[in-house]
């Protein structure tokens, strides 16, 4: 089971500054491919997609598969010219969503 996502952004920036964005999500990222003790295929659980939104509009994304490590933690750059809502959303294979918002204020 993921915890929530831990997330650093500034809280403002110059507009049309660049800035990064990290977030980390603790999930064990289970590939399908390990057997446990009695033998038996362990099943695949794993974050397939992550979605960045800067008010409601998605202005990065990610599609993982089995090869992305557990707890997986994500670094990009982005650049806002007005003050925006993030909402950063990681989709499970179980069909969950975890998803956190923040918001960045542009001076």
């Amino acid at each position: 089971m993921a915890e929530k996502p831990r997330i650093r952004v500034p809280a403002s920036v110059k507009k049309g500054e660049v800035f990064q964005v990290k977030a980390l999500l603790k999930h064990p990222m289970e590939s399908g491919n390990r057997k446990d003790e009695s033998g038996k295929t362990l099943p695949r659980k794993i974050i397939n997609k992550f979605v960045c939104k800067a008010n409601d509009k998605v202005v990065f994304s990610a599609d993982f598969n089995t090869s992305v490590s557990a707890d997986p933690f994500l670094t990009f750059s982005l650049r806002l010219e007005e003050t925006s809502k993030l909402e950063l959303s990681w989709f499970d294979d179980d069909g969950s969503v975890i998803s956190e918002t923040v918001q960045v204020e542009v001076k």
